[in-house]
């Protein structure tokens, strides 16, 4: 669940959104952890994880308007975000799990025309409101937006990401993303989201290239079904850790069913398969660590069907 209150009031902008549940627990899950010192309190998951944004702003009059922010923002790194209401699909992809979610930091915004808009920043990292190094990360995205026809994101985005003494050094990291939503007919939307990156680092050069592809068709006023295929695959050199997940590759077929009889109430029915290159899911009777009493994952696929309802106001 959660609160969303946002204010653009005399070329002043902001917003704050509070959160609560089970959601907050996974996303938070990569925030780094540090000691208190100096009059400082700690810093961890379980301090942040209550805010999903907390940003203010303020626009110049330059040209059509120039927009200067800074605080916790939701990643602007491919077309999945947080809310369920704002995806065609209930789950996520393997794309939005193994991506950032969150960034803290600065970002600049300039709409050069009606159409296209760039925005620079530079944050902490991912997934990180205090920083796991000393380095900071930039990031530059074009969009180009005809409404409710054409949406297109370009995005570059690079820094250090690994914590202070791992065994890649202090590699820089180099994430290129683009995604396109196409109207292309009055019932029929089209999603393609591609991602790719490299990381040349002490140990050789960290790879993934990854992709998803979405279709969705109203079929009535208030029905939709909605069909997602997407891949991730990781190249690491011998010794590196894994950026994304503990598999090679990972992948995921999914269809949702969405009915809205009213408007801001969806209920959805959905079914999905994943795969992956290494057992990361769970199957049958599960063994448990002896000493961390985690569950030990048993399997290389698994099917799960979901129902559920999200409501706004």
């Amino acid at each position: 669940m959660a609160l969303d209150a946002t204010w653009d009031w005399h070329n002043i902008v902001g917003r704050l959104t509070l959160q609560v549940g089970h959601t907050p627990d996974s996303y938070y899950s990569a925030e780094p952890s540090q000691q208190g010192a100096g009059g400082a309190n700690a810093s961890g998951p379980s301090l942040w994880k209550f805010i999903q944004q907390a940003y203010v702003g303020y626009r110049f009059s330059v040209g059509s308007g120039l927009l200067l922010q800074a605080g916790i923002f939701l990643s602007p790194v491919g077309p999945e975000g947080i809310a369920v209401r704002d995806s065609w699909i209930w789950s996520r992809s393997n794309l939005f799990f193994g991506l950032p979610f969150y960034h803290t930091g600065v970002r600049l915004t300039y709409d050069l025309t009606d159409r296209w808009t760039v925005t620079l920043a530079g944050y902490n990292g991912w997934n990180s409101v205090v920083d796991n190094n000393d380095a900071k990360s930039i990031a530059a995205q074009a969009t180009y937006t005809i409404k409710d026809k054409l949406g297109v994101s370009l995005l570059y985005f690079s820094g250090i990401e690994r914590s202070k003494g791992a065994p890649e050094g202090p590699a820089w990291r180099h994430l290129f993303d683009a995604h396109a939503t196409w109207q292309a007919l009055p019932r029929l939307q089209l999603l393609l989201h591609v991602n790719g990156g490299f990381e040349p680092n002490a140990l050789g050069t960290t790879g993934w290239v990854a992709n998803a592809l979405y279709v969705r068709v109203k079929l009535l006023d208030q029905l939709f079904i909605a069909v997602r295929g997407d891949v991730l695959r990781e190249f690491l050199p011998q010794g590196a850790s894994a950026i994304f997940f503990p598999a090679p590759w990972v992948s995921s077929g999914t269809a949702t069913v969405d009915f809205r009889p009213v408007d801001r109430v969806s209920f959805r029915l959905e079914y999905r398969h994943d795969e992956a290159g290494a057992p990361i899911y769970f199957r049958g009777a599960v063994q448990t660590d002896a000493t961390t009493l985690a569950f030990l994952p048993n399997a290389n696929r698994q099917d799960t069907l979901t129902a559920g309802i999200t409501t706004w106001f």
